[in-house]
């Protein structure tokens, strides 16, 4: 695994998601500005976590999918459902 790799894709990611960018929330009463939560994703030697969801070595397909779609420039195809309009 070249996580070297990985993070530069995932910041590449970040930038385009709009990365440190708020957006104003209306508010009964006014606005705030609201930033979009993170969606963790955290790498270890011999596999992943995403969200509280459960440890996937990288042998797993579902794994490998993930990583691969972030390496490719792309948001994880997975994560489609729970985000249909995007991220």
């Amino acid at each position: 695994i070249d996580f070297d790799l990985i993070l530069e894709k995932v910041n590449d990611l970040n930038m385009l998601a709009g990365e440190g960018v708020a957006e104003i929330e209306r508010m009964p009463g006014g606005a705030r500005l609201r930033r979009p939560a993170p969606l963790p994703l955290t790498l270890y030697q011999n596999g992943i976590v995403m969200f509280d969801g459960p440890f996937r070595p990288y042998e797993d397909p579902c794994a490998q999918q993930c990583l691969q779609d972030i390496i490719d420039g792309y948001f994880p195809s997975e994560l489609q459902r729970r985000y249909p309009d995007g991220i």
